[in-house]
């Protein structure tokens, strides 16, 4: 006849939790479920998304500023390092149309 199998984590003698534990257990894993919906809910919220895009905004800039005056680039992260070209790139794609599109009205 074949014993019974139990989880490889779990002890030999393991002994039956008791009511107070498992409710116990209960509150606490809801407790946690909460907690990991509350953050969640935060983290997909347009207005949080929308904080996070405006402060990557910045540091993007202020690491553009650093670039222009001779700091370089920050070098311990390389995201802030593609971040801040690729603000730069943006920023000169802007300028260059608009000096096209004023070149153009100043010929009509």
């Amino acid at each position: 006849m074949t014993e019974p199998t139990q989880p490889q984590d779990a002890p030999a003698a393991a002994r039956p939790l008791t009511r107070r534990e498992l409710e116990n257990e209960i509150a606490r894993s809801r407790t946690e479920l909460a907690a990991t919906l509350d953050e969640l809910t935060t983290r997909v919220s347009p207005s949080y998304q929308a904080s996070q895009l405006a402060q990557s905004t910045r540091r993007a800039a202020s690491d553009v500023g650093a670039l222009v005056t001779g700091n370089g680039l920050p070098a311990g992260d390389p995201r802030r390092a593609r971040n801040a070209k690729v603000l730069l790139g943006v920023v000169v794609v802007t300028v260059a149309m608009v000096a096209v599109g004023v070149a153009r009205a100043a010929r009509r």
